[in-house]
């Protein structure tokens, strides 16, 4: 790049005088670098970075930018208890910027000798007191740095305090060149123009911004520009064409679409440079992301600013923030409100600002819910502009109803906000002193009003999307999860950020049975009501089959059967485990998805090494091996989708390293707690995430357990409650004997005589409750007869077991089905002192 460059840029070269010099016919002197543009853009003639010393007692200069730091004479080292505005900052810590008149006031850390034309600002860096050092900056303007050159610089400041971060957290200190690293990282790009001839000297970061590759650049200005969309060409022109009455500062956004179709918004600020004769001879700017640099002043950056942001506001409440915003500053206003037409109400949508008192008394009294609504009969002023759909501009002293009373006695205007030919809403912007209608803002409100209107109108249909999709999801999902006896279960959904936001994800907890409980987390594919209608109908099929009493391969194979049966083109991955909350023991099948995760009470995590199936729905015949896992108490597991640990910019591998060490670092105290750290940065999401914690403490209290297989022979009831008397004896509940020996007699009785194949006799002793389970192979439970006959011989039998028991009821099992019924213990007083059990009959009798 040829060294005029620089030197037209009007950047101080080293060694020469203020005024300049006389051509000595000496080498020319080396190009500063091209990104140095950008800091003399913002007015800056010198930048020089103190950090703290060894001793910690002053900051001594370590890094400069721009001229050389002897052209202004600034100290190498100063100290921390002085008086220079740099410690002054540090000590703060807050920026300091100074005018020539008040850098005078400072002894010392300013320009040696004294300078009249000088600025200067000291900036501190690092979150802490500014404890990692300050950025000083020298202009060459009396009046001090512009407000929009300090919201650079102070970003700028910023990333500086990143760039000296990241060297210390490498154990190297300050990194090599911090300042032109942090100008890189800020990607600002900087050109000089030459209006007459269109060459373009730009630098490297610009051709990337725009996206042409900087060895393929050919210098011309046309290059560029058929970069940008062609309806920002005009602007774009006016600009970069400058005529002999432009002069100032000019701001832009514009946008670009590079190579990859990538549609890019950029941020345009340049000045121009004029001859002797008044003509314009270049053009010196800075280009840079929007984020980097704020929007223009004039209207032609606030209109694309404006776009810009409506077009990326989603809800009803964007879009009215965004219009507040755009109009509010900019006016000088003191009130602007928006609402929404519905039904001849005009409900407000937003106002700012948002205190009650600061609108009309009427107001007040229509303030049911967040915002106020009215009928619009009742503001005459707002009915006559919202039936003829224009804009009305009411000056100071302006007659109101009681309904507008207040909101402008400076000046009113009135936006109908029209969309598709009808006129949707109405924004309404007052001032409290006299404000006369330029006629530049009404061009602005007039343009903002239909801009306006269109993104009203496609945010209320996305609302309402919005709150269909979320009553689909809701209906989908489970509303409360069991209480289990040996653990916690949480659960979160977040559904994906684009599209219907209605997805795939789902999961379930199922009690299986008081000691047994089924966790199933499940993601079937896309993001639509398809596969939302999928994932409700895979959830209640895995439910059903599951309380039926099937493994958990049966289960997810007859899951798998129903959607190939189904016919979509949509396929579905699951993970299912049965955990036994007695024993700690879980049974894990994986059908094509994520492996869970296992926190042990030790703090440490693992990837459960699950023995993996197909995805659901791909083959009838697929098979869903199971893998065993002991869980020690104070362990947590964690059932994930694939939307917590994978996007585009985190790949599977690293997403599980980051939610293991995230499970690690947590406090199982509590799961809830957890939940929400495993789900980190929600910012990130482009995927539904569904996530399912169990923290397993264990049983309090451990059952006994003991079975008999009743044989079918004429006295298999004598030997079924045989072998129950012989349990309790056993147990040390004998006072149970009768009620529970009637069950076992009755339960038994019907398994043998109503149905064919094996019965089983369980009984569980847990706390103070002796439970009885009767299994036959029959799906069919038994039913009590709704009239018993006196005469009858029969029948009262299982009248006789809901009255003994606390709680009776029938559960499906593999093959059939369980009978159950629970009887109290009552437990026997301790004997009394000098009180000796009776041998014949257990009971207790006084010692004569």
């Amino acid at each position: 790049m040829p060294h005029d460059g620089s030197a037209r840029a009007g950047l101080p070269q080293p060694g020469t005088a203020e005024a300049g010099a006389a051509d000595t016919g000496s080498p020319p002197e080396p190009e500063p670098p091209v990104s140095v543009r950008a800091l003399a853009f913002a007015g800056v003639e010198l930048a020089v970075l103190y950090v703290p010393g060894a001793g910690s007692d002053d900051l001594r200069s370590v890094d400069t930018a721009g001229c050389a730091p002897a052209e202004y004479g600034l100290p190498e080292r100063l100290p921390l208890s002085g008086g220079s505005p740099a410690a002054h900052a540090f000590r703060a810590p807050h920026p300091v910027w100074l005018t020539s008149a008040a850098l005078a006031a400072y002894p010392e850390g300013g320009p040696a000798p004294p300078r009249a034309r000088t600025s200067l600002g000291a900036l501190p860096l690092g979150a802490e007191g500014g404890r990692l050092g300050c950025l000083v900056v020298v202009g060459a303007g009396e009046n001090g740095f512009e407000p929009v050159q300090q919201r650079f610089l102070e970003r700028y400041a910023d990333v500086v305090t990143g760039v000296l971060e990241a060297g210390a957290g490498g154990g190297g200190g300050a990194p090599p060149a911090p300042l032109s690293s942090a100008l890189r990282r800020m990607r600002v790009g900087s050109f000089v123009l030459v209006p007459e001839t269109g060459v373009i000297d730009a630098d490297e970061t610009l051709c990337e911004l725009v996206g042409i590759r900087p060895e393929d650049f050919d210098g011309k200005a046309d290059s560029l520009l058929a970069h940008a969309l062609p309806e920002d060409l005009h602007a774009l022109m006016s600009v970069l064409e400058p005529s002999t009455r432009t002069s100032g500062r000019r701001e832009l956004d514009f946008r670009v679409r590079c190579p990859t179709g990538e549609m890019r918004w950029l941020s345009l600020r340049c000045r121009v440079a004029a001859g002797a004769d008044d003509r314009p001879e270049q053009v010196l700017g800075v280009v840079t992301a929007t984020s980097v640099l704020h929007r223009g002043a004039d209207d032609v950056s606030r209109i694309q600013w404006l776009t810009a942001a409506l077009d990326k506001a989603t809800t009803v409440r964007d879009v009215s923030q965004v219009v507040i915003t755009a109009l509010r500053e900019p006016l000088s206003a003191d009130r602007v409100a928006l609402a929404e037409l519905r039904h001849e109400r005009l409900q407000v949508t937003l106002l700012d600002p948002p205190q009650p008192a600061a609108w009309p008394r009427t107001w007040r009294g229509q303030w049911r819910s967040e915002w106020p609504d009215a009928p619009l009969r009742a503001l005459p002023t707002l009915q006559m502009a919202l039936r003829d759909g224009r804009m009305d501009l009411l000056p100071a002293g302006a007659s109101f109803e009681p309904g507008l009373d207040g909101i402008g006695p400076g000046g009113l205007a009135v936006l109908p906000l029209p969309a598709r030919g009808r006129v949707v809403g109405v924004c309404l912007i007052g001032w409290d002193r006299p404000h006369e209608f330029a006629p530049e803002e009404r061009s602005l409100l007039t343009a903002t009003a239909s801009l306006a209107g269109q993104a009203l109108t496609r945010a209320h249909a996305h609302d309402a999307e919005q709150e269909l999709a979320t009553m689909l999801q809701r209906s989908l999902l489970p509303r409360r999860l069991p209480e289990l006896p040996g653990g916690i279960a949480v659960a979160r959904y977040l559904p994906a950020r684009r599209g219907l936001q209605v997805g795939g994800d789902w999961y379930d907890v199922i009690s299986l049975s008081e000691d047994r409980v089924a966790l199933v987390v499940g993601d079937v594919q896309g993001h639509s009501a398809a596969a939302a209608t999928i994932m409700g109908q895979m959830r209640t099929a895995v439910r059903a089959y599951a309380v039926e009493g099937h493994p958990p391969d049966v289960v997810v194979s007859h899951a798998n059967r129903l959607l190939v049966g189904m016919e979509t083109d949509l396929f579905a991955t699951c993970c299912y485990a049965e955990l036994d909350l007695d024993e700690g023991d879980v049974l894990f099948v994986r059908a094509g998805h994520v492996a869970p995760l296992l926190r042990h009470p030790d703090g440490s995590t693992e990837e459960v090494e699950v023995e993996g199936g197909l995805p659901l729905g791909i083959s009838m015949d697929a098979d869903f091996p199971m893998t065993a896992v002991a869980l020690a108490p104070g362990s947590m597991l964690a059932l994930v989708t694939d939307g917590l640990i994978e996007a585009a910019d985190l790949s599977l591998d690293e997403g599980m390293r980051r939610t293991r060490a995230a499970l690690a670092a947590a406090d199982p105290s509590d799961p809830g707690q957890v939940a929400d750290d495993l789900l980190g940065d929600v910012g990130r999401r482009e995927d539904d995430v569904a996530l399912l914690l169990l923290r397993y403490d264990g049983m309090k209290t451990r059952p006994i357990r003991s079975g008999w297989l009743v044989w079918r022979l004429p006295d298999a009831v004598m030997h079924a409650r045989r072998f129950t008397a012989r349990t309790l004896r056993r147990w040390k509940v004998e006072e149970a004997t009768d009620p529970v020996l009637l069950v076992v007699s009755e339960l038994v009785t019907n398994a043998l005589v109503h149905t064919q194949g094996p019965v089983r006799l369980d009984l569980v002793l847990r706390g103070d409750r002796v439970r009885v389970c009767v299994s036959d192979s029959s799906p069919r439970a038994p039913a009590k007869p709704v009239i018993v006959d006196w005469e009858s011989t029969g029948g009262r039998g299982l009248l006789l077991v809901e009255a003994m028991s606390e709680s009776f009821g029938t559960v499906p099992v593999a093959g059939g089905k369980q009978v159950c019924s629970e009887i109290a213990v009552r437990r026997r007083e301790p004997a009394p002192v000098g009180a000796e059990p009776d041998a014949r009959t257990g009971t207790d009798h006084d010692v004569p």
